[in-house]
């Protein structure tokens, strides 16, 4: 009897150590890298199996073995990426601590919501036609800007952290949050629509920091006097809104009677063109002291521009830019 409880605990201790190595042992049946997504309320069990189809770990028994030993954690939801060597033990850890595998999506300053869900597909994470339905929706920036048709304009310029599992409305949301937080760094009491508008035109107009002031000037005292804004960029963002944009300016794009165009429409558009950066949101807020009218494009290629007060200024300067146009 004696013998046959030390061979039973003999048996068990060797059992135990079998297991224990198992879960111990850094293990890795599969090359490069491997990127698994867990949906919420996917059983540990399946987990286990994925895990073990893809070569991360040996068995799905094995990580059933780790949740025996630890059977009241919750095993978080998400997309995970797999490379180097690991224990089941450290995968139960980071599947415990939600070590979930982040996209990085960039927001330059200027992008328009086309551009951002264009962007956003590109990551593999949701289809363009989802996101811009999405920030179609202005409720999640109406408390501060009761008049925005969008979330236009208030998707802030920023590097952000996106996962699978977030839907459009949370992407929209963690740009929009970025926003109210330069907005209210900012402390201005002007009216948020109107600025932010404002400011998404002068960042489409402005290559040069240092005229983003000069160029709000410029817009400023149209709209002082009741002169048509002729922006460009809301001629192309008009077309961009009605699906006809084709890479170019035509008289077609300048004769349309959207509301965005301000070739034909006084006043600034209806809401923002694009999503401005802190610098072009201050020039919006403190234009330069300029009594300028227009600017046209410098003939040096430098990106800068000739600001003119009177027509005749700006038809010579205009000119100028034509003749270097011609030459090159």
């Amino acid at each position: 009897m004696k013998r046959a409880l030390a061979v039973s605990a003999l048996v068990l201790l060797a059992a135990g150590g079998f297991v224990a190595s198992a879960l111990l042992s850094p293990y890795r049946g599969f090359e490069g890298e491997v990127f698994l997504n867990f949906p919420m309320g996917t059983p540990s069990g399946r987990i286990g199996s994925m895990l073990a189809d893809a070569g991360v770990i040996r068995s799905r028994w094995h990580l059933l073995a780790a949740r025996a030993i630890r059977p009241g954690v919750t095993l978080q939801a998400g997309e995970y990426r797999f490379e180097p060597p690991a224990s089941v033990l450290e995968i139960f850890r980071r599947l415990e601590r939600g070590d979930v595998f982040y996209h990085e999506l960039t927001v330059p300053e200027g992008f328009n919501m086309f551009d951002i869900a264009d962007a956003i597909e590109k990551l593999g994470l949701f289809p363009v036609t989802d996101f811009l339905a999405a920030a179609g929706d202005p409720q999640l920036i109406r408390d501060l800007a009761p008049q925005a048709v969008s979330l236009e304009g208030y998707l802030f310029p920023d590097k952000y952290r996106l996962t699978r599992q977030m839907s459009p409305v949370e992407a929209c949301r963690m740009m929009t949050g970025e926003f109210r937080k330069v907005w209210k760094r900012l402390g201005s009491s002007a009216d948020a629509h109107r600025t932010i508008t404002l400011a998404s035109l002068v960042e489409k107009e402005s290559r040069l920091a240092e005229e983003r002031a000069l160029v709000a000037a410029v817009f400023s005292n149209r709209l002082r006097i009741g002169m048509k804004l002729d922006c460009d960029p809301t001629v192309v963002y008009a077309a961009l809104l009605e699906g006809r944009w084709r890479g170019t300016i035509y008289k077609s794009d300048l004769a349309s009677g959207n509301r965005w165009n301000t070739y034909r429409h006084p006043g600034l558009p209806p809401g923002p063109i694009a999503n401005p950066g802190l610098e072009s949101i201050r020039a919006a807020l403190a234009p330069a002291a300029s009594d300028a009218l227009y600017f046209v494009a410098r003939p040096d290629g430098s990106g800068g521009h000739t600001f003119s007060a009177t027509i005749a200024q700006h038809n010579h300067a205009a000119a100028a830019y034509r003749r270097a146009q011609r030459r090159q």
